[in-house]
């Protein structure tokens, strides 16, 4: 019985796979859209639009407070990862603590400060390995709950790195991935300021082939929730427009490192 049951995942992600290896290679106009977690209160919603529009996409995960449950790893979410592995859906690093690089060191090392964890808020030197230990601990733990080797790709909290940061994660087997100027699709900005229709409005008009877009799995501080309410007209407005989505398993910049890195490797192969 156990036998049977592995062979079916292993087809069913074949199938995903597959699918959407095909997809790509048809259209001319791709985009990966990405999400990085939150407090994960829109999280349910935002897998009901991405299953109801046929769109994979690629979560950068780190252990995270939430509305609900012991955090964005815990073992309340940590079905909703694996029906998101299960839809053939990627997943790679955020460091496990929300980790944000402050500044350099002079001794090579960095100022850090978690914004989850055991020493939310405090800023912290470390060296290069401790980082290294962060971001595979996220790794480690996306492994555990979805049974998917995450991919050797991650995203610096808030997008903040230095040239030797970037450095350290490569030598430890890490690819950084930002995201493109008209990718940030702005629910991280202010509501009064920054309402849903301005933000889906000037998405539709910037975005070009190739993009990375972001987003997140629910932010504290946004008081009219971008997500889901932009999410489905964005994605449909710009199938319309001819663009088709991807993962970041089949991005140029990133593809040939996922497949020739052994953990890349190992993350296709669970894949297919």
């Amino acid at each position: 019985m156990r036998v049977a049951s592995e062979l079916l995942k292993r087809a069913l992600g074949a199938g995903a796979l597959l699918a959407s290896l095909v997809v790509h290679a048809a259209c001319e106009r791709p985009l990966y859209l990405t999400f990085d977690t939150g407090h994960m209160g829109v999280a349910p919603l935002i897998a009901q639009v991405l299953a109801r529009q046929q769109v994979r996409v690629t979560f950068f995960a780190a252990h995270e407070k939430t509305q609900e449950g012991d955090g964005s790893l815990g073992a309340h979410w940590a079905p909703w990862w694996r029906a998101r592995a299960q839809e053939g859906h990627a997943f790679a690093s955020h460091t496990f603590d929300h980790a944000y690089w402050r500044a350099d060191e002079a001794d090579g090392g960095f100022r850090i400060r978690p914004s989850s964890g055991p020493q939310t808020g405090r800023d912290l030197r470390w060296h290069a390995q401790d980082y290294c230990t962060n971001l595979n601990q996220a790794s480690a733990r996306l492994h555990q709950i979805t049974g998917q080797v995450p991919l050797p790709l991650f995203r610096a909290p808030g997008g903040k790195h230095s040239p030797a940061l970037l450095q350290a994660a490569l030598a430890c087997g890490y690819q950084h991935v930002g995201w493109a100027e008209a990718g940030f699709l702005g629910d991280e900005l202010p509501s009064d300021r920054y309402p849903n229709a301005r933000l889906l409005q000037q998405a539709l008009a910037r975005i070009r082939p190739g993009d990375i877009l972001m987003a997140h799995l629910g932010i504290w501080s946004r008081q009219d929730p971008w997500a889901p309410a932009v999410l489905e007209p964005l994605i449909e407005g710009l199938k319309a427009k001819g663009y088709c989505f991807a993962t970041l398993r089949e991005h140029p910049r990133y593809r040939d490192w996922v497949t020739h890195h052994p953990l890349g490797a190992q993350a296709l192969q669970a894949a297919r």
